[in-house]
């Protein structure tokens, strides 16, 4: 029989703490994310329906970003017990240089709209964890001026090659004088993909002010005063902006682009050189024999091509056939740690992350992009603890495997 007592106060007291009060609003609402589908789920209520699903979406029926996650979902790993993993070390060479965690920031498209501190936000989370950083062509911050907010980052430029390659040439030039020191030639834009979830929305750039968007905006007041009170909201590389995003691609971008583009960017640039939107073994060959240092193995987040192949399932036969001549790297569908470690384990040299932290800055801007990296590493971290290895290099494939049906 249960023998019942009233509490006595000293028991009571360290039941009744209130929890510390946190005065920044950013901060109190980080504080509940625990995973990046939580950022994610901010960042939905934050941002203007049009925003968040230009950041979210993919092309037609959004069969590849899908797909990529599933693969993810397959993942299952063959841990190592009985070993000592009190410190773990997260570092990785990538491209010659040292990160301090085993991914980099991809390229994304006008990422001031996501939200108002933009780029040099996410080059300055960069910096402060040391790890790679990439600004797109089609960003809307200057070259100069991300190189500004974040000098000791390390910064790479990722490219589209126009149809007028004078344009192409100067940021080249601009790169590698404000001290970029890797270009990143993307490869899979011949035109825009269809991206119904934006022509739904009626997305244009710049943002119209529709009934539909303004009434949108009633919900969203925050986010149209910093857009209203801040710089005009433009690709910071490009001089024409109206109209789409596939319209702008399909007027600007070169459908004619060949091996031998990759042979001029090569001639033309003295620094590291990825070619990214590589989807088989022989194109990976192709670009390393052009002299490329490493492809990046994405089928563009799945916003091109649908029914691309996924990325994760070329990690391990590209690896195989550029082997010591160029580094794989990879990216789409990745939303937790054990993701960039189960790709690294199948062979790639590392990852890279778009939405993951693009989330974050629509979640709390800086502050946002710091907290994505901070779930990043500490599952990073907790996942190689738990499969039995104390340093990323120490991943191989005998630590992972695909199992076939999820």
């Amino acid at each position: 029989m249960v023998q019942r007592r009233l509490p006595r106060p000293s028991e009571l007291r360290p039941l009744l703490r209130p929890a510390p009060f946190v005065r920044d609003a950013t901060e109190r609402r980080l504080m509940r994310a625990a995973s990046i589908a939580d950022l994610r789920a901010i960042a939905r209520r934050r941002t203007p329906r049009a925003v968040f699903d230009y950041t979210d979406g993919a092309a037609d029926g959004e069969l590849s970003l899908n797909r990529a996650r599933r693969a993810f979902q397959r993942v299952e790993f063959t841990p190592s017990v009985l070993r000592d993993v009190t410190d773990v070390d997260t570092g990785r060479d990538i491209l010659g240089k040292r990160s301090n965690l085993p991914f980099a920031f991809a390229p994304t498209g006008f990422t001031r709209m996501m939200n108002h501190e933009g780029e040099p936000a996410v080059a300055a989370v960069a910096q402060k964890v040391g790890i790679p950083y990439t600004l797109s062509t089609m960003g809307t911050t200057t070259i100069e001026d991300v190189a500004a907010a974040a000098p000791d980052a390390r910064k790479w430029f990722q490219l589209y090659l126009w149809r007028d390659r004078a344009p192409a040439k100067d940021l080249v030039e601009r790169a590698a004088a404000a001290g970029y020191d890797t270009l990143m030639l993307t490869v899979d834009t011949p035109v825009g993909g269809a991206r119904l979830r934006d022509v739904r929305n009626g997305l244009t750039i710049p943002p119209a002010l529709s009934l539909k968007t303004f009434l949108d905006g009633a919900m969203h007041p925050n986010w149209w005063f910093n857009l209203l009170t801040t710089e005009p909201l433009t690709f910071a590389s490009l001089e024409s902006t109206d109209g789409t995003v596939a319209d702008l691609i399909n007027r600007v971008f070169d459908p004619a682009l060949t091996m031998a583009d990759v042979d001029w960017l090569r001639g033309a640039w003295d620094g590291k050189l990825v070619v990214k939107g590589i989807q088989s073994v022989d194109d990976a060959r192709r670009v390393v024999d052009a002299g490329a240092d490493a492809v990046l193995l994405s089928n563009h987040g799945g916003r091109q091509l649908d029914r691309a192949p996924v990325p994760l399932e070329l990690v391990s036969p590209v690896a195989d056939a550029v082997g010591d001549r160029g580094e794989v790297l990879v990216d789409t569908g990745i939303t937790h740690g054990a993701d960039i470690l189960a790709a690294i384990a199948l062979g790639a040299r590392a990852a890279l992350i778009g939405r993951a932290y693009l989330y974050g800055l629509m979640a709390g801007g800086q502050l946002g992009v710091e907290k994505a990296v901070t779930i990043l590493t500490g599952e990073i971290v907790r996942t190689m603890q738990l499969i039995g290895v104390t340093s990323v290099d120490e991943l191989r494939p005998s630590h992972v495997r695909l199992r076939p049906n999820g």
